[in-house]
């Protein structure tokens, strides 16, 4: 029997017996609808975490003051842990891997403009912001990118700040109040989004030697640190490390690249792809259960035809095809169903819950569309084969 008349009277069947049909495909819809719609959500998590931790680049690394790791110790030892320092900014900047470090420190104030008043993120940093954060200036200019410590006292506003503490107006010139300290606007930033919750719009930068002043800090709290495209991140860390080492007598610091933050990011998301395969899983099981169920039902229903084309000539082959056929295509119908069903949630979703991320994997959408009709011919195999190997006469007298 040629496979195109294989797959006609595999069709046939299928359509002469269609709520049995229907109700084999609504179980392996249901199990591919889940797995489509599960990984969907774990690759928009996935683009959506990447895409925040890339937004200022992807050759970026962070130093941070104390050492991740635990060590032991006599407890009347004193630490000697060393605060970063801008000299240590300085001496990381002219590492030969090394473009450009932003020594940043983060604190909480109220900012005033006239009779106006908002409360605020202030970011002490250097004039490199816009070069190793990718943050564009929308008008005016940025911090003047001179020595660390010179503690002049000019400000730029976020754009959200802008917003809100000058209502749109032109702010460049204007003065504001940090406490007792007074600042003059010289730039304003586009806007650049959030970054996993925190709204880099509603913010205020001034020079990082001011904000010591301010937020009363002796140390850093973390150098940013852009390193020329194409340099292996680990190769720079081990720059910096060697570096530092050198200068506070032993590694009282931690470098973060993205490399380990994408690892990590990496590992939750494999943890919850075998979430999504397990619950898939069960609900593809159910659907293989069924599909063997229908199958073995049709054996027994069409003992009378089994034994016709045995007698008319079939081979054993050619009833084990028709039979595996037929589990194929309802494997296949059910796997585009659920396809379509999840494509179907996913824009309902997208347009009731905008901020969900829901980004559909392909590559997975093919794996379960595979796996659909892989389900169907494995669940059919031993009842094809139980009609395949029924004697034609014994089966025209049983019937």
């Amino acid at each position: 029997m040629r496979a195109g008349d294989l797959l006609r009277f595999a069709i046939a069947a299928v359509r002469a017996h269609r709520q049995r049909s229907a109700l084999t495909i609504v179980g392996i819809a249901v199990g591919i609808a889940t797995v489509v719609l599960l990984t969907a959500l774990g690759e928009g998590v996935r683009q959506f975490v990447l895409g925040e931790f890339t937004q200022f680049g992807t050759n970026l690394l962070g130093v941070f003051p104390g050492k991740n790791s635990t060590f032991g110790g006599s407890p009347g030892t004193i630490s000697t842990t060393r605060p970063l320092s801008l000299d240590d900014a300085l001496a990381i900047e002219r590492l030969p891997r090394v473009e450009g470090v932003v020594p940043m420190i983060q604190g909480n104030a109220n900012i005033e403009s006239g009779a106006r008043s908002r409360r605020t993120n202030i970011f002490g940093v250097s004039g490199q912001v816009p070069r190793v954060w990718r943050a564009d200036v929308a008008f005016g200019r940025f911090l003047p990118d001179t020595t660390l410590d010179e503690a002049r006292s000019f400000a730029v506003l976020g754009a959200k700040m802008h917003r809100e503490l000058f209502r749109g107006e032109n702010p460049l010139g204007a003065r504001i109040r940090i406490g007792s300290d007074s600042f003059r606007v010289i730039g304003v930033m586009q806007p650049k989004g959030q970054m996993l919750g925190f709204d880099l719009d509603d913010t205020l930068f001034i020079p990082v030697a001011r904000a010591q002043a301010i937020f009363n800090r002796e140390g850093l709290m973390e150098i940013d640190v852009l390193f020329r495209a194409g340099e292996r991140s680990a190769r720079v860390a081990d720059d910096i490390t060697r570096l530092m080492i050198a200068r506070h007598g032993q590694e009282d610091f931690s470098i973060t690249t993205q490399d380990k933050m994408l690892e990590v990011l990496g590992k939750v998301i494999g943890v919850l792809t075998a979430g999504v395969a397990a619950i898939g899983a069960i609900s593809l099981l159910v659907g293989a259960v069924g599909v063997g169920t229908i199958m073995t039902i049709a054996v027994t229903e069409r003992t009378e035809e089994i034994g016709l084309l045995r007698a008319v000539g079939a081979r054993r082959r050619d009833v084990l095809g028709s039979f595996l056929a037929e589990a194929a295509v309802l494997g296949a119908v059910g796997g585009l169903t659920g396809v379509a069903l999840a494509a179907l949630l996913i824009a309902v979703l997208a347009l009731a819950i905008p901020m969900l991320p829901l980004t559909i994997a392909w590559p997975f959408v093919g794996l379960a569309l595979g796996f659909s009709v892989l389900i169907g011919i494995i669940a059919g195999l031993l009842p094809a084969a139980r009609a395949a190997a029924l004697d034609p006469l014994t089966a025209l007298r049983d019937e």
